[in-house]
């Protein structure tokens, strides 16, 4: 299929699927929550440890077309820079937070510490923009627009979001916990389902720029396997979860850990990669 700038997108490969139904719910304006948007390089190394990365069929996808030079905007600790840079791209990493970059230029990857919105490209051009994780934390209507002018034509901006639920079991018991414990975070933790009904309205935005082509929503599956302390850990990392009250964050972690314990501290969490694909004109 083409693009109107006349482009192939990626062809679907095995674990991805092309479609435009919804699947976590962050909130029209969570980009204007900054404390929330500036608390992950409050233990950047534990975010590189546990936070997962992402499918090689997203890799894949996103190299198909042999990109040279990838930004990677709201670079977090280098999660999605460094496999494209196993692939060959030149990736230059933006991120706003110092700790979260000072992570990443220790795993190889250059970072610029600044705002996407207010970053001055001096005339530099990618052949690929991708944001893993952080979009939603970019003014959409800046951020979208200034995306478009970064691109060359027909290069390809890719933003995308691991979103996970527990096996049912072990949902069932750690959802008893949230609601004991933190019930604010029901209808909005990523670690609770939500987040995926988020991605069309991202679309819509990039649909209504102009800059942009024929826009693509794509989805990879995989799973992991938790162990109580290792899910302990990643739920930490989590803006909603590290922002809460001490008391209120140390009783909702004692209550998850009494939930897996229930479920032989082990459970898997099934994950979908939701992918925006779209060329800029």
């Amino acid at each position: 299929m083409l693009t109107q700038s006349g482009h192939p997108l990626p062809r679907t490969r095995c674990g991805a699927s092309a479609g435009h139904d919804q699947v976590v719910s962050t909130g029209p304006r969570t980009h204007t929550n900054r404390t929330r948007a500036q608390s992950f390089g409050s233990d950047a190394r534990a975010y590189d440890r546990v936070r997962p990365g992402y499918p090689p069929e997203l890799i894949d996808d996103l190299v198909v077309d042999g990109p040279r030079s990838a930004l990677d905007v709201g670079c977090g600790t280098g999660k999605a820079a460094r496999p494209l840079q196993s692939r060959g791209v030149e990736v230059l990493g933006l991120e706003i937070d110092p700790r979260m970059a000072e992570v990443a230029r220790g795993n190889g990857v250059p970072v610029v510490v600044t705002a996407f919105e207010t970053w001055d490209a001096d005339g530099e051009r990618f052949d690929l923009l991708v944001s893993g994780q952080a979009w939603h934390w970019i003014d959409p209507i800046t951020g979208t627009r200034k995306a478009a002018r970064l691109l060359r034509l027909g290069g390809l901006m890719a933003l995308f979001w691991n979103f996970a639920q527990l096996e049912p079991a072990a949902r069932r018991v750690v959802n008893a916990a949230y609601d004991a414990v933190a019930p604010e975070l029901t209808q909005t933790s990523v670690l609770r389902g939500n987040g995926p009904d988020t991605v069309p309205g991202h679309m819509e935005i990039l649909r209504r720029s102009g800059g942009f082509g024929r826009i693509e929503r794509r989805r990879y599956r995989w799973e992991q396997e938790y162990g109580r302390d290792e899910w302990l850990g990643l739920i930490r990392t989590h803006s909603d979860h590290s922002t809460l009250p001490p008391d209120q964050l140390s009783r909702l972690l004692a209550a998850v850990g009494a939930a897996f314990d229930v479920v032989g501290g082990m459970a898997t969490a099934h994950y979908t990669t939701d992918a925006v694909f779209a060329r800029a004109r």
